[in-house]
């Protein structure tokens, strides 16, 4: 049976999730279905079982294309020893899935033991630390508890004073989505242009997503052309984010056509770079976490998280 505490290097545990998304990536391209489309329910956001609380970052993409591979209903997880502690068995021969914790350490205490105090480097250090844990799907001994649907009406609404709290300037008219930094404001199509409030949301959430980035918010990059790594690695952020935010709000995300045009691109960013899926993801929670920091409420949301 696969211990808690995964062996692997940290170069491993990269390139190990990262091959895990290209897969799933690929998998989904002929019709366009990537790992972080989802339909919106209560247990759309993958929690560990011991906790209560939602993995983050990497680890939420990392498991969302777990359960879409393996087909689980359900996204409660949990290591072997916490579902024991639970009075729990995961059943003989099921395989664990990867998730990443980050540990820290102390720089300066380790380069002292080594007469190395002058180095210009941080005081303390993060590495990815690789734990197996296992879907309740995989467990006998445990009933998932009843997760009641949010109407529509109430979904669609709370996702409108959701996206009115960010402050951004939103506009409509016009047939296309985007943000303009020149002028700090999303420009987005007349609300009947889409098929449903759903889509018009999870399309919002997107391009709120790349305004997050002006310099006096978070302060990304956004001068990458389209083509370029940079553009590529912004697209899939947001991508992320959009993802992200809609599990929360209870909203589905499903497939687009037109993001077609950007699937070899993110392919070809994530070949080249082992870390780039846990910086892209890693900033999509960072805006995850600013966009719900902006609510009327921030209790409602525990930005800490699992992982």
């Amino acid at each position: 049976m696969t211990t808690d505490r995964n062996r692997e290097t940290p170069t491993d545990i990269y390139e190990r999730v990262t091959s895990q998304i290209i897969a799933a990536i690929e998998a989904g391209a002929g019709d366009y279905c990537m790992p972080w489309h989802h339909d919106g329910s209560a247990i759309t956001t993958p929690v560990n079982v011991a906790s209560s609380k939602a993995y983050r970052g990497v680890n939420i993409l990392s498991l969302w294309a777990a359960a879409h591979a393996a087909g689980y209903p359900a996204g409660i997880w949990g290591t072997y020893r916490q579902w024991q502690a639970l009075d729990a068995q995961v059943r003989k021969g099921e395989r664990g899935h990867l998730v990443v914790f980050w540990k820290t350490t102390d720089r300066d205490a380790v380069d002292a033991q080594h007469g190395d105090e002058d180095r210009d480097e941080p005081a303390r250090r993060l590495f990815a630390r690789g734990y197996t844990v296992f879907n309740c799907s995989q467990v006998d001994g445990y009933t998932p508890p009843e997760m009641p649907a949010l109407p529509e009406a109430e979904r669609i609404e709370r996702a409108e004073r959701f996206c009115a709290a960010l402050g951004i300037d939103v506009r409509h008219g016009g047939s296309q989505a985007y943000y303009r930094p020149s002028t700090d404001h999303v420009q987005m199509p007349e609300f009947a242009y889409f098929r449903d409030a759903v889509a018009y949301y999870a399309v919002l959430l997107h391009e709120c997503g790349h305004a997050s980035g002006a310099k006096h918010r978070l302060g990304r990059d956004l001068s990458g052309r389209f083509g370029s790594a940079a553009y590529a690695m912004e697209e899939c952020t947001v991508e992320l984010l959009s993802a992200m935010v809609c599990a929360d709000l209870n909203l589905s995300v499903e497939p687009r056509p037109d993001h077609a045009r950007y699937i070899a691109s993110w392919l070809e960013v994530l070949r080249s770079d082992k870390r780039a899926i846990f910086t892209a993801a890693s900033k999509a929670q960072e805006i995850a976490d600013w966009m719900h920091a902006k609510q009327p409420d921030v209790r409602q949301h525990d930005t800490r998280g699992a992982a």
